[in-house]
């Protein structure tokens, strides 16, 4: 079992590589033309294991080029930062007066959207633009149009182009930020949200009649950043004025500017026991003023997808019983499991909850195509609940359960799992998932790339370094191959 989040699997490695021509067991299908993008955090300094965060690591965004049933490249990358620019020596694009807060670099997600290849991060940090091979061009303000930090998980409406996002940071005072970016990759609306507090909200829901925003509790602790970023002296007085402020009125923006860079490690939020839990239902047109639903206890950090009919909302999603309360240093806490949550004003002000398995779970995908419409297949990583961590895909129908798993083996480190179809207009969950898998035993890494169907192997794609467990990733299509 790994002690802390920066041994075994979640080591960093120290070496950005460019390695081209990789072996391949197996056969890559044709039709993959694109790059695998996958983004996690790599502290690029030593940091303190029994005080860091896995949330806080500087992020490194790792990528294999597939064309012609052939592994061309893997790259690897830090995201550039005021941090990491530093130890790289090399210059970072400027961020202040263009996001609110200066830290580690995007390190949760990496996207494809309006031409551009987007690394993502949360909670008012600087989110960049990527080159096609993975060096950092700039910081992502859309244009200029969104300069008040964004998210992690941006969800794209397959009916119209545009990319819904809910933003959050600790200057917002109690609101959250709920945007639209048109395909031109420029802002279409903008609609602050009232909630409760200052919480964490790590991604939201999205279905063709309303905006799903989860006010649950976990929230910014005044404790946590004061001893992480105020020297001692100075600390009560901080204390005091954060918490007049924090969750309750919006912290003037010459004011975030001038906070120091923050490096990887102590995380400001906590689970909060005194923070009412509960769901914001947002109509996308017309008054924008939310219902709220209440909630018992418990966080999310991954919903699956959503549906709405006659003002009534369902939605699949992994639950957590509680996070970041006895354990500070990453989600470790509960039993994930998978829920659906039915949510309907007009006949209760709860929501209703209905367990669809006991798996411990995590990282939920599926067929993306059915954004906002009812979808059957869902893939999802599958642990022990502990920091030996993940080594099963199981793919999980919404009706009947789960009907096909795949054990990797004890040894191993097995990350979240993209779909991708065959074709545009292929039946709903044909075609491929694609994730790494690591062997711990080797020290290896893989891009494993299965049948969605059976998860039976197509290929695998031996890669030159091992990667460490992370987060989010995507298979971008080449513009030519999405004609």
């Amino acid at each position: 079992m790994a002690a802390s989040y920066v041994d075994e699997r979640y080591a960093p490695v120290c070496a950005e590589l460019t390695e081209f021509d990789l072996p391949v067991r197996g056969t890559i299908p044709e039709w993959l033309d694109g790059r695998y993008l996958r983004n996690g955090p790599n502290p690029i300094a030593d940091v303190r294991p029994d005080e860091y965060n896995w949330f806080t690591g500087d992020g490194m965004v790792h990528g294999v080029r597939m064309s012609g049933g052939h592994a061309l490249w893997y790259r690897n990358r830090w995201v550039d930062s005021a941090v990491t620019s530093k130890a790289l020596h090399r210059p970072a694009p400027p961020e202040r007066g263009r996001s609110p807060l200066h830290g580690p670099s995007a390190n949760t997600n990496v996207i494809g959207f309006a031409g551009r290849t987007l690394a993502l991060v949360e909670a008012g940090v600087a989110c960049a633009e990527l080159s096609y091979e993975l060096d950092t061009v700039d910081v992502c303000d859309f244009d200029g149009t969104v300069r008040g930090g964004y998210t992690a998980h941006p969800i794209e409406d397959p009916e119209t182009g545009e990319l819904h996002a809910v933003s959050y940071h600790l200057g917002r005072g109690d609101t959250v930020l709920y945007t639209v970016i048109g395909p031109d990759g420029r802002l279409r609306r903008k609609v602050p949200i009232r909630v409760g507090g200052s919480p964490m909200m790590h991604a939201f829901s999205l279905t063709r009649d309303f905006v799903v925003i989860y006010d649950l509790p976990v929230t910014f602790d005044v404790r946590s950043a004061v001893t992480a970023n105020v020297r001692r002296p100075l600390r009560p007085l901080a204390a005091l004025a954060l918490s007049a402020t924090i969750g309750r009125v919006r912290v003037p923006r010459p004011v975030l500017d001038r906070l120091p860079a923050t490096r990887a490690g102590s995380f400001p939020y906590r689970w909060d026991d005194g923070y009412p839990p509960r769901v914001g239902l947002i109509p996308r047109t017309g008054d924008p003023t939310p219902l709220w639903l209440e909630v018992e206890p418990c966080y999310v950090f991954h919903p699956v997808n959503a549906t709405s009919t006659d003002g009534t909302v369902v939605v699949d999603l992994v639950v957590h019983e509680r996070v970041f309360d006895a354990d500070v240093t990453g989600p470790s806490e509960g039993h994930p499991r998978l829920e659906r949550w039915h949510l309907d004003p007009q006949v209760s002000n709860r929501v209703r909850r209905t367990r669809l398995g006991d798996e411990h779970v995590e990282f939920p995908r599926f067929d993306e195509r059915y954004i906002t419409s009812l979808h059957h297949d869902c893939w999802l990583v599958v642990g022990s609940g502990d920091l030996s961590g993940e080594h099963r895909l199981i793919r999980s129908d919404r009706a009947r359960g789960v009907r096909a798993m795949r054990d990797f083996g004890p040894r191993s480190a097995v990350g979240e799992f993209v779909f991708h179809p065959e074709s545009p207009d292929s039946p709903e969950g044909h075609g491929v998932v694609m994730g790494l898998v690591s062997d711990l035993g080797s020290n290896s890494t893989e891009l494993r790339i299965l049948d969605a169907q059976t998860l039976e192997d197509q290929a695998c794609i031996a890669l030159p370094q091992r990667v460490p467990a992370g987060f989010h990733g995507n298979w971008i299509p080449d513009p030519a191959a999405t004609r």
